[in-house]
């Protein structure tokens, strides 16, 4: 049977198990679209932008682990994807982005809504591919699948000129495999490295665990969890990484980093030995490099052999799947005996009495802190939590005891605002039966708002927790602590009536500005199971994110509420 281009991709994305696509039409993608019309096997999200797609399918991906799906037309339609595509890549998370083209003959012309796809891609995707015969769908497709979700994942583009969509041809069997001979990722870690891993940690004194993403996206939550509480290790979590390990247990130090705990920034600063889980030693993890956990060994565990040793040298690299290396080092630690770790822990115990967490109530505001203690306690800490950027992101982060994988849903490496209201869609689209928070700000939510309309349209009842202090919160931070309290464009006038905004979307809006109404307007939110609620909380205007690593300051240098200085070293505060 004969069937053309369009058609051939989608009985392709269908043989792959794809069950949503996030995507918006245009004139070179009018036979794909034709094409899905004609099945029932794929449900299409028709979002209102199509940043908001690549968001959409992020969330979606994140949530379930599944490959998150796009389907944009050419010109704008992928050059507005693309800072979902871009947010994609700097989290490595798996998704396709099939994106239409103009007509073959036309390419190179400055053809309507033509634009090079693949070069304004390349520097923020995984791979990418120009169809250039309709005999390359299939095999094309099997390979975006393959690339995305293997190794470290990370997103695709496949650009189909639209000639390709219709031109027709015998339709071939789906490949079940597919061997490529430039791209075989490494899965199993050497054993030798393993061993000499395992050494290292059973004769270290301060040992810790230092685990990011790469241990949500890897599936290795179980094997983290048996190697800690085997060693009786402290261990600490990366903004991504957040929920691999419970928050909640009694061996886990918090979040690290420019807002981590007091805890774990300063554990990470005097320990001998620093295992590294799926995890890239970014800048906002290390602070000054050159003075970062000064009398550590690292051992450096991570799927893709580019990131280790690329910030902070390894003493012992091990290349290979987190969930795998782990297993791997239960096996060989189980029955070796390990290093009197007590004194450590009598250390790390009295650096938790700084309590750094700690904020000071003022009556007649509301403080954000509240809020997100708050959203725990009704949600019991059960809610998918998705976040856009910025201080309510951190406090999302700091306050929300995450114990679950998949369950901290935000753009940790680009940093993205507007990311939090289609991910929360795309989250709920992926796991139907969870409660679904979106924590955001009045900056933030503005920027994807129109997603409101696609939720409505998808019945995809999400919370929405706007912590609106009338600022660009964290800018306003840094200009007051950097910039001599010179807020620059950081104080957001003219902001829209929100309660009537969400209600003019269909959705149900609720003001609060008295904390004594707040825990009521969240119970009603999060009873109201079948619809969208859109929570405007009026919060403290001047309240800062702390702790606080300035820029230039190592992991003992630590600003604390209350502009308290807790530092061992003299620091640049200034330097970039």
């Amino acid at each position: 049977m004969k069937l053309n281009g369009a058609q051939i991709l989608i009985h392709c994305l269908q043989k792959e198990g794809v069950k949503h696509i996030f995507g918006y039409p245009g004139g070179a993608v009018l036979h794909i679209y034709d094409a899905l019309e004609a099945q029932d096997d794929i449900t299409h999200v028709l979002v209102r932008h199509e940043q908001g797609a690549a968001h959409g399918a992020d969330g979606y991906a994140r949530a379930n682990g599944m490959p998150g799906v796009v389907l944009v037309t050419s010109g704008p339609g992928i050059t507005n994807a693309v800072t979902g595509i871009a947010t994609a890549h700097m989290d490595s998370i798996p998704m396709v982005v099939i994106s239409g083209q103009v007509p073959s003959p036309l390419i190179g012309m400055d053809a309507f809504q033509e634009v090079d796809a693949t070069g304004i891609t390349r520097s923020c995707v995984k791979h990418n591919f120009l169809i250039r015969d309709i005999s390359e769908v299939a095999s094309t497709v099997k390979k975006a699948f393959y690339i995305a979700t293997t190794g470290r994942p990370g997103p695709v583009v496949i650009d189909i000129p639209k000639d390709i969509t219709i031109a027709e041809m015998e339709m071939e069997e789906y490949p079940e495999t597919i061997e490529m001979r430039s791209y075989k990722p490494t899965t199993k870690a050497s054993n030798r490295q393993i061993r000499k891993a395992a050494e290292l940690i059973a004769n270290s004194e301060r040992p810790i665990f230092y685990s990011g993403g790469g241990c949500v996206i890897g599936n290795a939550s179980k094997e983290l969890r048996e190697l800690t509480r085997m060693l009786g290790f402290p261990i600490t979590q990366t903004l991504m990484g957040l929920g691999a390990y419970p928050g909640t247990d009694k061996l886990s130090l918090g979040m690290l980093g420019m807002h981590g705990t007091y805890e774990a920034n300063m554990a990470m600063h005097d320990s001998d030995c620093v295992v590294a889980i799926g995890s890239r030693f970014d800048d906002r993890i290390t602070g000054n490099i050159e003075k970062f956990c000064p009398t550590a060994k690292f051992i450096h565990i991570d799927i893709d052999p580019s990131q280790i040793s690329k910030n902070v040298v390894a003493d012992i690299p091990i290349v290979g799947q987190t969930k795998q290396v782990l297993q791997a080092l239960i096996d060989e630690l189980k029955d070796k005996k390990h290093a009197d770790i007590s004194k450590w822990w009598s250390r790390i115990n009295e650096w938790r009495k700084v309590d750094s967490l700690a904020y000071t109530k003022k009556s007649g505001v509301i403080k954000p802190q509240t809020v997100i203690e708050m959203l725990y306690e009704v949600t019991k800490g059960k809610a998918i939590v998705t976040s856009d950027v910025g201080q309510h992101q951190m406090w999302a982060a700091q306050y929300y005891l995450f114990d679950e994988p998949r369950q901290w849903i935000n753009s940790g490496g680009l940093g993205t605002m507007g990311f939090g209201l289609p991910a929360a869609m795309g989250a709920k689209i992926a796991m139907p039966d969870r409660d679904v928070a979106c924590v955001t700000g009045e900056g933030s939510i503005q920027m994807m708002l129109q997603e409101l309309s696609t939720m409505l349209q998808y019945s995809t009842p999400v919370k929405i927790i706007n912590l609106n202090n009338g600022y660009l919160g964290m800018v306003r931070q840094w200009q007051e602590f950097f910039y001599e309290k010179r807020y620059a464009m950081s104080y957001m006038d003219a902001l829209p009536d929100f309660v009537k905004l969400a209600e003019s979307y269909g959705h149900v809006g609720i003001k609060v500005e008295k904390e004594s109404d707040l825990k009521s307007a969240l119970v009603e939110a999060f009873k109201q199971k079948d619809r969208t609620v859109f929570l405007d909380i009026l919060t403290d205007p001047s309240e800062n994110v702390f702790p606080m690593i300035p820029a230039g300051g190592a992991h003992c240098d630590m600003l604390l509420a209350g502009d308290q200085m807790v530092s061992k070293d003299e620091t640049d505060f200034n330097a970039v």
